[in-house]
């Protein structure tokens, strides 16, 4: 009895030091089956640590997959920052038993200082899209913004959305797609600006990330894109749109097998401009259109774009450096640009690309129309750049800063949840144990308690 009394009286003592108060989706009532519909259990789990209860933590516990409708998680929250701990998998409804809203599936809107980690899953069950318009997890006025560690699979269109968002950074995520999946990219970005995203796995059927209209200050570093489309800038100016980006680093990418490496794609009769853009430190292999700059975009149709005389977003003061690898076409550089608005400023350096076909380290071709700059060290030369170190000031300006550029982490006030290294579950309760020293010691003294 004594015995008992003393265990008892150490699991208290325990669960006063080691509780936590984050809000788990299963204490509101989600099954996490697979096939129950969880989407109500989830917003209002949402609700309340929203509203300042559970220390502003939201768990998704692992071992469970939680089937969820489309949904809006809504801001503002009285917590700041807002922890989400994605341990489970969350799964779309099929096309079949989609209810609502067919072109968004999980919305967060104007909550600052989100935080989204874990080894979780996200699966869009896409297939049964892929010939339609579909729906993608979006992020929508979340400033500093934070996504890491997740799976994101299939998603109908592009797996992650970020607009209008400032201070974002996203890192060592994993996205996947068939080739085939068609408008399948890995993350879109647009009128966002301070984006960080670094060190992720996207393999996909279109663009591995996709830099879109109204960004700024964008850096890119350490992905592995392939198969996919590349990493674009684009496409801009459709529909005669007016179309901003500038200030993007992109360095120390890997391109395997994509469609594309490093584009910049405008349609004609746009205006606006792409500019101070830099790819830096890339590495190709059997990639088909290494580097191409098109201004005649015409949704993968540039060869029959019209009207190609009318006005065009501006494209200045682009680097490409320190590219090798090889090239699945004879052309390893393709600058396509308009007569009305030519390309300026366009800078090739320390480069080597060869056919991959060959064999025998052929050197891959360049083509260029309307674009005004030069090229040092670069195989593909261009005869349409001039052979020149004079003119690259503003080009090693532009690397300096891309170089030097920071990651940008968002500003919050609390450090996010770590896994619990112990749980304990009795009559439907769990006790979660983070700090090795306080199990330790707790495990000690019920062994003394027990020995005696």
């Amino acid at each position: 009895m004594k015995k008992t009394w003393f265990l008892n009286f150490s699991l208290f003592f325990l669960q006063i030091f080691t509780s936590s108060n984050a809000l788990d989706v299963t204490q509101f009532g989600a099954v996490g089956d697979g096939v129950t519909d969880d989407s109500q259990a989830f917003l209002k789990a949402w609700e309340a640590v929203c509203s300042g209860t559970g220390d502003g933590q939201f768990v998704v516990p692992a071992g469970m997959t939680f089937m969820l409708q489309p949904l809006k998680f809504q801001g503002s929250c009285k917590s700041t920052p807002v922890f989400v701990q994605m341990l489970g998998k969350l799964v779309a409804p099929s096309k079949g038993n989609w209810k609502g809203d067919k072109d968004q599936w999980i919305l967060f809107t104007d909550i600052e200082g989100l935080v989204i980690e874990g080894d979780g899953e996200i699966n869009g069950q896409g297939s049964s899209w892929w010939e339609h318009k579909g729906s993608r997890p979006t992020f929508r006025s979340c400033n500093n913004l934070r996504l890491s560690g997740l799976t994101h699979l299939d998603s109908p269109m592009a797996h992650i959305h970020i607009s209008e968002c400032n201070y974002v950074t996203i890192s060592s995520l994993r996205i996947n797609a068939p080739e085939s999946s068609p408008n399948t990219d890995g993350i879109d970005v647009g009128a966002s600006s301070n984006v960080v995203i670094q060190d992720c796995i996207i393999a996909t059927g279109d663009d591995c990330i996709a830099i879109n209209s109204g960004t700024s200050n964008i850096h890119i570093s350490g992905i592995d894109c392939g198969p996919g489309h590349g990493i674009s800038i684009g496409s801009l100016g459709k529909d005669g749109e007016t179309a901003t980006v500038e200030n993007v680093c992109v360095q120390n990418c890997n391109f395997r097998g994509t469609m594309n490496g490093a584009r910049i794609k405008t349609w004609q009769g746009g205006s606006g401009y792409a500019r101070m853009i830099t790819f830096n430190g890339i590495t190709l292999d059997n990639v088909e259109n290494p580097i191409i700059i098109d201004q005649f975009y015409n949704g993968g149709d540039s060869d029959n774009a019209k009207d190609r005389k009318s006005s065009a977003v501006e494209v200045s003061k682009v680097v490409f450096s320190n590219f090798i690898g090889t090239s699945k076409s004879e052309y390893g550089v393709d600058f396509r640009c308009s007569e009305r608005v030519p390309c300026t400023e366009i800078f090739l350096r320390d480069m080597k690309i060869e056919t991959a076909s060959s064999g025998s380290g052929q050197v891959a071709q360049g083509q260029c129309l309307n674009v005004r700059g030069a090229s040092t060290i670069a195989v593909p030369g261009l005869e349409c750049l001039e052979l020149s170190t004079d003119m690259f000031s503003s080009a090693q300006l532009l690397e300096q800063t891309c170089m030097s550029a920071q990651s940008v982490q968002p500003r919050t006030t609390t450090q996010p949840m770590q896994d619990p290294i112990w749980v304990f579950q009795s009559r439907g309760k769990q006790l979660r144990v983070y700090n090795i020293a306080i199990l330790v010691s707790f495990i000690s003294l019920v062994t003394y308690i027990l020995a005696r």
